[in-house]
This record gives C-alpha cells, structure tokens and sequence, in this order.
C-alpha cells in the first residue's frame, strides 16, 4: 500500500451536517490548488496534504497527475494512481454520508446531495484513464476505457441537470450508475470495496426548483488584435450566453468542473485515430467536437482551478494538436461554427491574455505563447520567448520547455539548438531516450553535411563522430518505455531507419553516418507538421536541405539511394509538403505524381522500408486540393476540390495500419470535420 495515500484515507467520516466547513474546506483547497497551474506544484502539494477534505485530496492528486503527464515517469505514474485510488475512497464515503445529510440549505440547490463528491471521483477517473494508457501494462489500458465510461456515465447525469434547470434537457437522456440521483442507485463498489463495473444507466430523477434566475452575460465590444507582438493583451470576459446564476462556492465547482471534465472527454474521443475510435466503440463512447469545445470555453472563464485546466486544454487543443493539422478552415470561410474545428485566434490569445495574468510565474503558459508565435511563422520570437525569462520551479516544466525548444530549433533547422536541447530532455526525461538521442544524432548529420560543404575538415570530423556515437546509443535504449504494452510508435520508426541505415552502409562500404539518404532532420520535420510554422526564408533553407547534394556518399551512393522507390518517396512527400506551403501547388503534386502514386503499395513494404509513403502521399494530395479549394474564387471549382481533399481523407483513414499512422491519423480525423463543417456551411450535402 502507497505511503502517499495514507493520509488521503484518514478521518473519512468528515463533518458533512456542516455545510460551512464544506465551503471553507473547498475554497481552502481550490486556492492551494492554484499554486499547481502557477509552476509551485511542491507549495500546492505541502499545502493540500494538511487538509482532509474530498477537495484536499483531489488537489494533492491533480498536482501529482501534472507531474506523470509533463514528465512521463513511470515511478510517478505508480504513485499518482495510489493517489488517485486513495482520493475515489475518500470521495465514495463522503459522498454517501453527504447523501445521508441531504441538501444544503443554501446555494443553487439545484444539484442532488453529494454531486460534488460525485464529480471527484469523476475527475479522478479521468486522470487515472489517463495514466492507465500512458501506463506500460495493456491490462491497464484497457481498464482506462471502463474509467472512462464511469465518468461518463457521472458527468452526463450532472449536465443533465443543469440543461433540465434551463430546459434543454432530453427526458431519458441523463443517466448515471455513480449515484448522482439519490437513492436506490446502483454503486460500482461492491460490498467489499472491490472495484466492478455496473452496466445500468439509470436515469435521473433530480427535484429541480421550478424558479432559478437566470442571467445573461453582456455582450462587450471585444478589440482586435493584429499580428503584432504586444506587450499586453486583453483579458477575457464570460461568454455572452445564459448562464445560471450562482454564488455558491460548491455550485460553481460542480458547474466548473463537470463542464471542464466532460468538455475534454467529449473533445478527446473526437480526435482519437481510427484503430482507437473502434476499441472505445466496443464500450459505447461517442464524442461531440462541438459540445466538448463549447463547455471548455465555459468553464475557462471560471477563476480557478477548473478554469485553468479547461484552458490549458483549449490551447492545447487549438496549438498543438491543430497545430500539425493541415485541413483546417480558411481565413476567408470562417465564422461562429469553425470554431470547432480551427483556432479562433484572437479568442485563444484574450484566452493566453488571461492565463498568465492569473498565473504570471508559470511558464507552461510561456510555452503556450511560444506555439502560438510559432503558429503565426514566427519561430524565432518563440525561441526567444522559450530561451528568457525565469527557470521553471519544476523538472518536468524544465523538459517540457527543452522539448519544445529542440522542435523549434529543428524547424527554423538551427541544428545546434536541437541536438542541445534534445540532449538536455535525455537528462531531464524518460519518456523516449531513444528518440532524443536519435534526433541529436539527426542534428548532428545536419551539421556534418553544413561543415562538409564548408570545407571544415576539423568540424566535420567532430560532427561525424558525434552523430554516430548517438545514433548507437538510441537502440541500446529502445524500449524503456512503453504505450499500453507495445514500443513507442516513433521508437519503432527509428529502429528500421538505424537498420535501413547500416545496411546501406554495408552495401555500400562506408559509414553508417554517411549512408543516411535525404535529410532526416526534415523527414522528422514532417511529421510534426514543421513546414506549415517555417516563413518564407525557412521554406526556402528547407529545399536546400532536402538536396541530395547535402549527402556524404557520393554520387554511387545517391544514385543507389535514387534507385530506392520508399527512399525516393520520402523525399517527394517531404518536399511536396515544402511546396505546398510556398504556395507551389503544381510542384507538388508533380513530386507525389512522379516517385509515389504511379507504384503499388507493395513496393513501400518491408521490414526496413518506410510504409507511411503512400498513406502520406495520398493525404498530401488532399491537403493540397483543400488548399486549391481555399484559393479558387468559382464555388463549382471548389466544390471539385472539396470533394477531391475528402476523397483522398476518406481513403487514407480505412489504410491499414503504418509506422506512424496515428499521426497521420489524427490529422485525417480533423480533417474530415472541418470538411463536414464547409459542407453544412456551404450547403454541399
């Protein structure tokens, strides 16, 4: 048994006939619980641990569950679920006893006696799915789901409380089997505290008050903001939409909270790839990208913990995982609805605005900042940003921050930033040593090929040396972690291109260094979209980079690797992606038309031969006809277009599986509803 969660399991039977103590209790915790979103998780932590409420335990767990996802330590992981098994203990015995007190006298009261424990142990459901999947054990992972489906379950009924306070509810549609309805409801606890899962879906039965005022927020003039950097930027306001009125602390907890949770829940299932969208089937998840999206915005606006989270999911949402997204909407089509499906971008910068005037010492909002000036093509103002300012209080922020450095670095191709920074993550992290090293190893090349042109014979020879002692360190660590039992996807990626590698290399007589074929540097670039960050000069280095002039095995060698068609097809997809950004739509498909698309998909299959090729090549073709839809100003031609760009989607998503297809996956996801969301738009059904 965990020592961490012994406290969380004393003095269960709190004081739940004293509504006051449950206030004091639950603000206490909520302000120590902001110092987590404030880069002082230690603070937090030293602070909740004291307390001995539902809400102290909850904090307490959420500071060591930022830690497992920001670090990736499977050690951290390991007590983050003691914590968070602890937490649901303490939550399922107040829960009972505050169904036992009834109602609070005072607040909404439109929620049922024990909601707010309710939804901790929802949240702490979702925090150990999380775990569970980035947890080594497939038995784990394939609990998450059943976590999952609880919270679910729980959070569904809690927001339908709220639509039938408002009148949106659907009659039938709630249901729970956590007990938010009151009595005679089933629990997943049996009698001996075992967890078991209980397939009822009861439906709820809360006694709402027929009077609950209402208020509507005002709409404010809210001031644009140009592409300009500034130094201060607006705050957000609530949204103007109804909203119930509420002035207990515990209300707007539980409202903050449910929207926040099943906002990302709703979100998450959207964007999960194909192969995932089928295991979650099997136990009845569904998401809604509209809904999810909506109650993040919701909750975001709540001045607190909750709040935090929602935002730090919006942005992550929109900065990151849109941000390798290439169908998204243009510029010129996007309204209310594509907010949904494309970055709203003065609404996340008011958002950002107002996350770091909350927490003006965290740099997990630094970082934020940093995406977002990538995103506009301003990379090195976000290399500035994520190279000034203070050092982080914590570790895994500290790796958080070299990581995304050596991405930057990689994209702007200033190679010794990466192979700095990805080096600093080897010390700071243990999500994928492999991979760090792999890509200072892909950085050093880079520089070996700059010195070999420059004619430095001196620094040429330290590159080269340096190069191959970290491309021979990678596979000696391969495997240090996994992902519900299998390697890491980009882990598997790196060993065939090591094997593919050093079997040239031996065909050819030479060094393994001098046998790599196209840039690797920018074939990794690909992958996290980096061309769509680069301006106009960066675009331009990248074709340089992608010369097969840069390798260093002479014209035999090059033409062999010519010869290669996967080898060849990397090159074309890389560069097609390079001219798609420079707006060079005919190059690019010209490259995917000439070395991809002609050849069967039996010629990119081996053990060492790179089988994303023409999965990729296919996207890129509908990445680029979305483009052309963008660019024509004639709707049939658009149209044509359209349906070309879902064409090529709707193929690439029923692939079979590929080394990194969840990547390529998760931009065919987003895709297709972006398309969906033009359709409806333009009336094209």
């Amino acid at each position: 048994m965990s020592k961490l969660g012994g406290w969380l399991r004393a003095n269960v039977k709190s004081d739940h006939a004293n509504p006051e103590k449950e206030r004091r209790d639950l603000v206490e915790a909520l302000d120590y619980a902001q110092l987590i979103m404030n880069d002082d998780i230690d603070a937090a932590y030293e602070a909740l641990r004291k307390g001995g409420s539902s809400f102290h335990s909850l904090g307490a767990a959420v500071a060591f569950f930022m830690r497992s996802v920001l670090g990736m330590e499977k050690s951290i992981m390991a007590e983050t679920t003691d914590m968070l098994n602890a937490c649901e203990n303490k939550a399922f015995e107040d829960a009972k006893l505050a169904e036992r007190r009834g109602k609070r006298a005072e607040g909404n009261g439109m929620y049922p006696a024990g909601t707010e424990y309710e939804l901790i142990r929802a949240e702490v459901w979702l925090m150990g799915a999380v775990v569970g999947v980035l947890h080594e054990s497939l038995v784990e992972a394939m609990k998450s789901f059943y976590k999952l489906r609880k919270a679910f379950l729980t959070l569904d009924g809690i927001i339908q409380i709220e639509k039938g306070v408002i009148g949106e509810a659907t009659p039938g549609e709630a249901f729970s089997d956590q007990g938010t309805s009151g009595e005679n409801t089933p629990r997943d606890k049996d009698d001996s505290g075992s967890e078991v899962f209980v397939d009822a879906k009861e439906t709820l039965t809360p006694v709402v008050e027929e009077k609950k005022e209402l208020i509507t927020a005002e709409t404010t003039p809210e001031p644009s903001i140009s592409g300009e950097a500034q130094t201060s930027l607006p705050v957000m306001k609530p949204p103007a939409e109804t909203e119930l009125l509420m002035t207990d602390p515990v209300d707007v907890f539980i409202h903050s909270g449910a929207n926040m949770c099943f906002g990302i829940l709703m979100l998450m299932l959207t964007l999960v790839p194909p192969s995932f969208s089928r295991i979650l089937s099997v136990v009845g998840f569904r998401g809604d990208r509209s809904q999810g999206v909506s109650m993040l915005w919701r909750s975001s606006t709540h001045d607190n913990i909750n709040g935090a989270v929602a935002g730090m999911a919006l942005l992550g949402y929109y900065q990151s995982l849109l941000g390798i997204v290439d169908v998204l909407p243009h510029e010129r089509d996007y309204d209310e609805a594509a907010e949904t499906v494309g970055p709203p971008r003065e609404k996340c910068a008011r958002l950002l605005a107002t996350m770091r005037e909350r927490y003006p010492d965290s740099r997990l909002w630094q970082i934020e900042d940093s995406r977002r000036l990538s995103i506009e093509r301003r990379m090195c103002e976000a290399m500035k940003l994520l190279t000034t300012g203070k050092a982080p209080k914590i570790r895994q922020v500290a790796a958080f921050i070299d990581f995304e450095l050596a991405l930057v670095g990689m994209y702007v191709q200033d190679w010794p930033v990466m192979r700095d920074a990805f080096l600093k993550a080897v010390d700071t992290n243990d999500w994928s040593p492999a991979l760090y090293w792999f890509m200072a190893g892909c950085a050093c090349i880079e520089m070996y090929r700059d010195a070999r042109r420059n004619g430095d014979e001196n620094e040429s020879r330290r590159q080269k040396a340096a190069a191959d002692k970290y491309l021979k360190k990678a596979p000696t660590v391969v495997g240090k972690k996994k992902l519900m039992a299998g390697k890491l996807p980009f882990e598997v990626f790196l060993q065939k291109r090591l094997q593919r590698w050093e079997e040239r290399a031996a065909q050819l007589g030479v060094d393994v260094v001098d046998a790599v074929g196209i840039s690797p540097a920018m074939e990794l670039t690909y992958f996290w979209n980096g061309t769509k960050r680069m301006n106009e000069t960066e675009l331009a280095n990248a074709v340089d980079t992608l010369s097969w002039e840069r390798c260093t095995c002479g014209d035999k060698g090059v033409e062999l690797m010519k010869s290669e068609l996967d080898e060849m097809g990397t090159w074309a997809v890389c560069m097609s992606s390079v001219k798609r950004q420079q707006g060079d739509y005919v190059a690019a498909r010209g490259h995917l038309n000439e070395h991809v698309l002609l050849h069967d998909r039996a010629v990119f299959k081996g053990p060492t031969k790179n089988d994303f090729v023409l999965p990729a090549a296919e996207y890129e073709v509908g990445a680029i006809a979305w483009e052309e839809c963008g660019a024509a100003q004639d709707d049939t031609v658009r149209k044509e277009r359209l349906e070309e760009c879902a064409a090529q989607l709707e193929k690439v998503k029923n692939w079979e599986a590929f080394t990194l297809d969840m990547r390529i996956g998760l931009k065919v996801q987003s895709g297709l509803e972006t398309l969906k969301w033009f359709r409806a738009k333009k009336g094209w059904h």
